[in-house]
């Protein structure tokens, strides 16, 4: 098995993440990869507040998921597995290919040394490499921001600016 929806935000938790794929995907458990919300009950709570109560949240570091990954993909439930970063996401997909075969580039906002690629995901060049590095692994890198949206693939990506 494979898991249902691996997605890089970095805004983590909001509502195009809760309905947007929540619904179209019948998610029943969001899985939050972050070493510093892990550590923080503050940032936790503020998270749990926009999830349904019959949609599971659990809140992961990095090593955490990591050793969780099989037996999620094994879970009966719909799970999506979000991080705010791609080193995060890569990381997890580096560890565990053959459950990470697609992921689902949300948006990551502007910031110094990153470039525009979609009008919602700028990259610095070696965020740009490390994608590229996972296409080259067999797995499938698209940015879509909803479901409903075109995909769009990675590999082969040119700055738009």
């Amino acid at each position: 098995m494979t898991l249902t929806v691996c997605r890089i935000d970095d805004r983590l938790i909001h509502g195009q993440v809760v309905v947007g794929w929540g619904r179209p995907f019948e998610i029943e458990r969001i899985v939050l990869v972050d070493d510093e919300v892990a550590a923080s009950e503050f940032e936790r709570e503020l998270y749990r507040m926009a999830v349904p109560e019959q949609m599971a949240l659990e809140f992961l570091t990095v090593a955490e998921a990591t050793a969780r990954l099989p037996a999620l993909a094994e879970a009966r439930d719909r799970v999506l597995v979000l991080t705010g970063s791609i080193p995060v996401m890569a990381a997890l997909a580096r560890s565990h290919p053959e459950l990470v075969r697609q992921i689902n580039v949300g948006a990551v906002h502007d910031g110094p040394g990153r470039r525009e690629y979609a009008r919602y995901v700028y990259l610095s060049e070696q965020e740009l490499a490390t994608l590229l590095g996972l296409v080259d692994l067999g797995i499938k890198v698209r940015a879509q921001d909803l479901p409903e949206a075109r995909a769009i693939s990675v590999a082969g990506w040119k700055p738009t600016r």
